[in-house]
């Protein structure tokens, strides 16, 4: 079986917990606690797909603030 290269992920700012716990369920990654803050860990290709998904999350949210 051929073993896939994992990556690291910082997370950006503004990634509140429930963003962070609908990606971890969503996708598959891992969260790891660093010396240099939180990280995900997974394939490339997930991470991707990961960081749209939360820059869309962050998006979604700011538009909601400027509504208010």
């Amino acid at each position: 079986m051929e073993e896939k290269e994992e990556y690291q992920m910082g997370l950006p700012n503004g990634v509140g917990e429930q963003m962070l716990a609908h990606a971890y369920e969503k996708f598959d990654i891992k969260l790891e606690q660093t010396e240099f803050g939180p990280m995900l860990i997974g394939e490339y290709d997930e991470l991707v797909k990961v960081k749209e998904f939360l820059a869309n999350a962050i998006q979604e949210r700011l538009n909601e603030l400027e509504g208010e």
